[in-house]
C-alpha cells in the first residue's frame, strides 16, 4: 500500500469516526448546565382524571428558567403516588395544583378539594342525562320538578319545577372520569351522574330526590353568572286552563303625571325659574 494511499485512508477513517461522534452527541438527551435552564417534571403521556402517578408517567426535562409554570414540580419525588385531579396532556408541566396531596390515598376520593363532596344521582330519562351530551368536567344546573294534587288550594297548579343548584361540576358519568373521543355517552347507557357539590348542597340533592325528580340543563363552559328564574309552575304555562301563552308581555298603563308648575322672576336684567316642589324637584334655571 503506497503513502498516498494510507493517508486517504486515514483521513476516511478520521471524518467518519467524528461525523459518527457527532450524530450519536445530537440523539443524546441535551441536559444544559445553563442558569437559563432548569430541569422540571412533565408527563410523557396523556394522564386521566383520578390516576395515581407512577414512574412510567412523567419524567425529568429541561425548560427555560423563563417560561416555567408557577407550581411546577421539580423533582420526581414530588409527583409520584399523586393521584391527577386536573387531566395532564403528553410533555405538559406537572404543576403542584393539579395533583391531590400525598398520602390521600387513590381514585376519585383523593382528588376531591377540601370542604367539596362528591354526590351520584340516577338519571333515569334521557332528559335527565341531556340526551347524552354532558361529559365530565361540563358544568350543569340541577333543576326539581314536584308534582302535586292541583286541587283548588294548591297554588302550583299541579306542579312545579324549581332550580336547585347552579353551575354544578361533573365529576363522573357513570364510571367515565374522562370525557370519550366522540364528545358523547349513550343514553341507553346512561345511569348516573356524580357531581362535586358541597355538604349542603349533597344534603339538597338528597332531599329533592326523594320528593320529586332531578333534572339536568347543559351550561356553557364561560357562563358563571347565577340565572334569576324563579319557580316555575303549571299555572305559568297555562297548561290546565287550555290558553295559549301570550308572547307579547302586557304594557303596564302608567299615568303620566301633570307638568311641574313653574314661577318666573325677574330680578334687574337676570331671569330665573322657579318649580314648585310639590310637582317637580327643586331646581332652578338662569338665564
Amino acid at each position: 500500500m503506497s503513502f498516498r494511499t494510507a493517508l486517504i485512508l486515514g483521513l476516511a477513517l478520521v471524518s467518519g469516526l467524528s461525523a459518527a461522534a457527532g450524530v450519536n452527541a445530537l440523539r443524546q438527551p441535551v441536559i444544559p448546565d445553563s442558569p437559563d435552564v432548569v430541569q422540571i417534571v412533565v408527563a410523557t403521556a396523556d394522564i386521566p382524571r383520578f390516576t395515581t402517578i407512577s414512574t412510567d408517567m412523567v419524567v425529568m426535562h429541561p425548560y427555560p428558567k423563563d417560561l416555567v409554570p408557577s407550581g411546577a414540580l421539580k423533582s420526581l419525588e414530588e409527583a409520584l403516588d399523586r393521584v391527577v385531579y386536573v387531566p395532564l396532556l403528553k410533555d405538559e408541566p406537572v404543576i403542584d395544583s393539579k395533583l391531590a396531596a400525598k398520602g390521600l390515598g387513590r381514585g376519585m376520593a383523593a382528588g376531591i378539594p377540601d370542604g367539596m363532596q362528591a354526590y351520584t344521582i340516577p338519571t333515569p330519562t334521557v332528559s335527565a342525562g341531556v340526551a347524552g351530551f354532558i361529559l365530565p368536567g361540563n358544568k350543569v344546573d340541577v333543576l326539581l320538578t314536584v308534582s302535586s294534587s292541583g286541587d283548588n288550594k294548591d297554588p302550583t297548579g299541579g306542579g312545579s319545577t324549581t332550580p336547585l343548584l347552579q353551575s354544578v361540576e361533573i365529576l363522573a358519568v357513570d364510571q367515565r372520569v374522562d370525557a370519550p373521543a366522540e364528545n358523547k355517552v349513550n343514553p341507553k347507557e346512561l345511569a348516573s351522574v356524580t357531581l362535586l357539590v358541597t355538604p349542603k348542597q349533597a344534603a339538597m340533592l338528597a332531599l329533592g330526590q326523594t320528593k320529586g325528580i332531578l333534572h339536568l340543563s347543559l351550561r356553557n363552559p364561560n357562563d358563571r353568572k347565577p340565572t334569576r328564574r324563579g319557580m316555575v309552575t303549571m299555572d305559568d304555562i297555562r297548561f290546565l286552563e287550555g290558553k295559549p301563552v301570550d308572547p307579547t308581555p302586557k304594557k303596564q298603563e302608567v299615568e303620566e303625571p301633570p307638568p311641574p308648575l313653574q314661577i318666573r322672576t325677574l330680578r334687574g336684567n337676570q331671569e330665573s325659574v322657579i318649580y314648585v316642589p310639590s310637582t317637580a324637584p327643586k331646581k332652578s334655571e338662569k338665564r
